[in-house]
């Protein structure tokens, strides 16, 4: 009579002989990766420097600071400075010219570059698209100086934008001169150099749409301007709401090389934004204090839209940066 043993299963939760624990946790992810990770260091160096160690300089809008004196204050004054500019009217001016030009450069400059992609995605000839594509990029790589000063020359006495209205029988219009001229003038500049260049994500995008949906569309019988209603804009809003909320991010800061550049003292009514104040109180008048102030008071409003907008579009449209 003969007896057979069988061995006893594996106690459970235990690993078998011979088996090879896997690493987990952020610690084994570290030690399988590290080399994609190191190239992140000089990333989060730059960010720790020059972004996040700066904001500790902050603490002298609540301090009175003196050149020459601590770096962080003398002494502690509470929210002087914050009243002081909230009393001004000056900076409410300034601060009602940055929600304008905010407001332009939003309206004009983020949609643009949405239907030139799409134009572009309909153009078939190949050389003609990337003609258009070079030519309307080029302006993005031009220093800011340099365009600045090709709109001053165009817009100069003897330009030629003056040269045409000579031609018409009118007289030469100053318009670098004239407050009611900046905005547009602005604006239009701003169109020139970034449109061609925001095309880039947009035309990334189109490529991920699945050509079977324009097939589906077509034969339902849906024309070209419901393909794009129906297919092509719903495959690129994702992109769409994450470049908004970034742009509304950015809405506070308009762009203060290209306002000092074109701006003087005649249109200041106009063109004088919260960056150029800040500029002429902190670094012209050494009144360090107060702009520091002005400077949180904006970095305040530029969270509270950004955080707004994320959650406004996480509610109604589903896609959200977090």
């Amino acid at each position: 009579m003969s007896t057979t043993q069988t061995a006893a299963p594996p106690a459970r939760g235990r690993p078998q002989r011979g088996a090879r624990r896997r690493p987990g946790g952020w610690r084994g992810a570290f030690r399988r990766d590290w080399q994609l990770y190191s190239l992140a260091i000089l990333p989060l160096l730059f960010f720790a420097i020059f972004r996040y160690a700066p904001m500790i300089g902050n603490v002298i809008a609540f301090r009175r600071f003196e050149p020459g004196g601590s770096v962080l204050g003398e002494s502690w004054v509470g929210l002087r400075y914050v009243r002081m500019f909230l009393s001004d009217p000056t900076f409410w001016n300034v601060f009602t010219n940055t929600l304008v030009l905010g407001t332009l450069t939003l309206l004009f400059c983020f949609p643009l570059p949405i239907m030139l992609a799409l134009l572009l995605n309909e153009v078939k000839n190949r050389l003609l698209k990337r003609f258009v594509q070079s030519v309307s990029y080029l302006p993005h790589f031009l220093s800011i100086v340099i365009v600045a000063a090709i709109t001053m020359q165009m817009l100069s006495i003897d330009g030629p934008i003056n040269q045409m209205v000579k031609l018409l029988g009118n007289d030469p219009v100053t318009f670098l001169q004239q407050p009611d001229w900046f905005r547009t003038i602005y604006v239009s500049s701003e169109i020139w150099q970034t449109v061609g260049w925001g095309t880039i994500l947009y035309l990334a995008a189109l490529t991920t749409i699945d050509d079977s949906l324009y097939e589906a569309a077509r034969m339902d019988g849906a024309s070209r301007w419901r393909q794009t209603w129906h297919v092509t804009i719903p495959g690129i809003r994702p992109t769409i709401v994450t470049l908004l909320i970034l742009n509304i991010g950015t809405f506070m800061a308009v762009g203060f090389e290209k306002v000092l550049l074109l701006y003087n003292p005649l249109t200041y009514p106009t063109a004088d934004v919260i960056s150029t104040y800040l500029y002429r109180m902190g670094v012209v008048s050494s009144n360090f204090s107060y702009a520091a102030a002005i400077g949180l008071f904006e970095a305040v409003i530029g969270l509270i839209l950004v955080l707004s907008a994320n959650l406004v579009s996480r509610r109604t449209v589903g896609t959200s940066l977090w």
